[in-house]
């Protein structure tokens, strides 16, 4: 991101979003700013499938105005997720309403199958660089 990206508030990311870099860019496009959250998932904090993690600040507006939104916390976050995969970045409140459904159907129809499924779905498209 660039500078003083986000001075007064939290921003959701957009399409095409001024605020990052070329360098960035770059990042999203290849996932290569992904690689990170191996920690996490090695550290037990993550699975790598399950609900994707949205940032802290737009968390507590999401419990707030979405209802059940807290229940997607009943399961560790996932690196890569049904929700990611079938609609993509979370870029507003209402894609956060529609990605939770995701995350839902996820949670209600865990399986090795699926997560499976969501890997395959992740790899590919890392590797056709259909990043953000």
């Amino acid at each position: 991101m660039a500078p003083d990206a986000e001075k007064e508030r939290a921003v959701w990311a957009q399409k095409n979003d001024p605020r990052v870099t070329r360098v960035g860019r770059f990042l999203r496009k290849t996932h290569i700013d992904e690689f990170p959250q191996f920690i996490n998932i090695l550290k037990g904090e993550m699975s790598a499938v399950g609900p994707r993690a949205e940032r802290p600040e737009f968390v507590d507006e999401l419990v707030k105005e979405i209802p059940f939104y807290s229940m997607r916390h009943v399961v560790k976050p996932g690196m890569a997720g049904l929700g990611l995969v079938k609609q993509g970045y979370t870029a507003s409140k209402e894609d956060a309403r529609v990605k939770l459904e995701y995350d839902f159907s996820y949670i209600k129809h865990q399986s090795l199958r699926l997560d499976m499924v969501i890997l395959l779905k992740t790899i590919l498209d890392t590797i056709t660089f259909r990043g953000r």
